[in-house]
């Protein structure tokens, strides 16, 4: 089973109400077994001010500090994916998830001045399912298990 970002497979989750809709993984999950997650909806909701990490935070552009929102968020769809794995008789088999999030980007994440520019780093969920030894990936990847 596999872990993908709900917003690649044209979930309405992103920050702005809208998705990240993405062909190739719309496809994947058709073709796969996968569970859909947004480790930031649940404790966010939207729409709402865009978010980037700066300092280790997670700050939305109007200066709210949601770092708590985003290792719960992070916590919770770890545990929702782990739970669909667990009834599917499934173990994980990597993740596809949103470049630049600042919940699933993986090896680059916007900078955390809101200019559009990408620094090195992981968004909090990228980073947790690493720890745990998950292989993750972006949609820019393109590379299938």
């Amino acid at each position: 089973m596999y872990i993908v970002s709900a917003c690649l497979a044209g979930r309405n989750c992103k920050y702005d109400g809208g998705n990240n809709e993405c062909p190739w993984v719309v496809d994947f999950t058709m073709k796969n077994k996968c569970v859909l997650v947004c480790p930031e909806i649940g404790r966010l909701g939207a729409p709402r001010a865009p978010v980037e990490i700066t300092g280790g935070r997670a700050v939305s552009r109007d200066g709210k500090d949601v770092t708590d929102e985003f290792v719960k968020g992070a916590e919770d769809a770890w545990k929702l994916a782990e739970s669909a794995a667990e009834d599917a008789g499934e173990t994980i088999g990597g993740a596809i998830l949103k470049a630049n999030s600042p919940s699933c980007g993986c090896g680059t994440i916007y900078d955390g001045a809101f200019r559009g520019k990408l620094a090195e780093g992981d968004g909090f969920f990228a980073k947790l399912l690493k720890s745990l030894g998950i292989a993750v990936m972006t949609e820019k990847e393109k590379i299938i298990w």
